[in-house]
This record gives structure tokens, C-alpha cells and sequence, in this order.
């Protein structure tokens, strides 16, 4: 087996090892990368070392993009879709006002947390509607 055979083994070694010490950074697809040089230069093909790399690159691009397009998740439609979301799940809620809203400025309790509001004046104990969320801060309308 030549040095360069050799060297991708190791590099699609090394590069497969990589995405289990930083998982979803690509270097596993890298890899396959890698070992598809590897295997060209196994199957005894005569390769300069200039083509080598730019298999590499080719073949890079391409296991990339064949994650991309069928292994990514970040179009998975979920039947809970605001799992974790906590602010975007207060939308529409109404709640009750436990300090006055003055000013602009009031405050609900949620639970055993309590979260500032901004909308207009209200007395304590009016219902309001959560409209939008911002930075932390509850976006409300008076309730009908």
C-alpha cells in the first residue's frame, strides 16, 4: 500500500473521530470523503497527488451536500412545534394583571414566575391578551 493510500486512511480515520468529539459539524461526511480517495488509491488507480486533493474536495462537496439534502433535520415538522419555546407559547393567552399596568409598564404572574408586561394602562386584575413577545417582556392588549 503506498504512503498516499496510507495518508487518507488516516485522514478519514481522523476526520471520522473528530464528529464524535464535535457531533453535527460535518466532519463524518469528511470522512467518507476521504476514505473514497482512500479506496481509489487502494484500487490501484494512478492519481497525482494534485488530483488527489481535488477528488477530495469534489467528493467533499458532494457527501456534503448528500447530508444536506436527506439527513438534515431542520425542516422536520414536529406535532409539538413550540416545545421549549415558552414565550412563543403565551401568544393569545389571557392572563391577568397582578400589578397595574402604568405607564406602559405592569407585571402577570405565569405559574410561579412573574413576567413584565407592556400595553396599555390597565387596572391590577384586568385581563389582557398576550399579542408579541420581546426580549423577555410581554407584548398585551386589553382582553375583550
Amino acid at each position: 500500500m503506498s504512503n498516499a493510500a496510507i495518508f487518507w486512511a488516516v485522514m478519514a480515520l481522523v476526520l471520522i473521530g473528530l464528529e464524535t468529539l464535535a457531533p453535527g459539524i460535518l466532519f463524518l461526511w469528511l470522512g467518507f470523503a476521504a476514505a473514497g480517495v482512500f479506496l481509489l488509491l487502494v484500487l490501484g488507480l494512478p492519481v497525482p497527488l494534485l488530483a488527489q486533493i481535488l477528488v477530495f474536495v469534489i467528493l467533499s462537496f458532494v457527501s456534503v451536500g448528500i447530508y444536506w439534502r436527506y439527513f438534515r433535520k431542520a425542516g422536520e415538522s414536529t406535532d409539538q412545534p413550540l416545545l421549549n419555546r415558552k414565550q412563543d407559547q403565551l401568544l393569545g393567552r389571557i392572563l391577568v394583571l397582578e400589578s397595574a399596568i402604568v405607564n406602559g409598564n405592569g407585571r402577570v404572574q405565569i405559574g410561579d414566575a412573574f413576567w413584565q408586561v407592556r400595553g396599555p394602562d390597565a387596572p391590577q386584575g384586568a385581563r389582557v391578551t398576550v399579542i408579541a413577545v420581546d426580549d423577555g417582556i410581554l407584548k398585551v392588549g386589553l382582553a375583550d
